[in-house]
């Protein structure tokens, strides 16, 4: 069972990712980035699921700390942009991946399995994650 954050301001879509994964995994919701740092003070994820835009701290600042604090845990962006160059941009700086609002619920279950599976690579070649 992994641990999975889902950080969104909007309520419906943290209800639908939570609902999303729930049943198989270990599920912590935040409204902001502020309350995601809270979480991650305390908490070790195998993934994290993050919108760009929220009030207060940025999704990407939001990835900036996880980068430092937690460089292994996998951050997927989740954005109502669909700019390539920034998504690549966002890649560059540590992100797995970014997926475009209004996305497909089978778009974020294959980019965790992805995140999950990745991860436990890397566990097994003892690598640094």
């Amino acid at each position: 069972m992994a641990s999975i954050l889902m950080v969104d301001d909007d309520g419906a879509i943290r209800d639908a990712l939570y609902d999303l994964f729930e049943s198989e995994h270990r599920c912590h919701t935040a409204e902001t980035a502020e309350q995601a740092l809270a979480w991650l003070e305390t908490e070790n994820y195998d993934v994290v699921l993050t919108d760009i835009s929220m009030p207060g701290l940025s999704g990407i600042e939001l990835l900036g700390l996880i980068r430092q604090h937690q460089a292994h845990t996998p951050v997927i962006i989740i954005s109502g942009m669909s700019d390539q160059e920034h998504a690549k941009g966002l890649i560059k700086m540590g992100a797995f991946d970014y997926l475009v609002k209004p996305f497909r619920l089978e778009a974020v279950e294959e980019s965790v399995a992805r995140a999950l599976e990745q991860r436990q690579q890397l566990l097994k070649e003892d690598r640094p994650v």
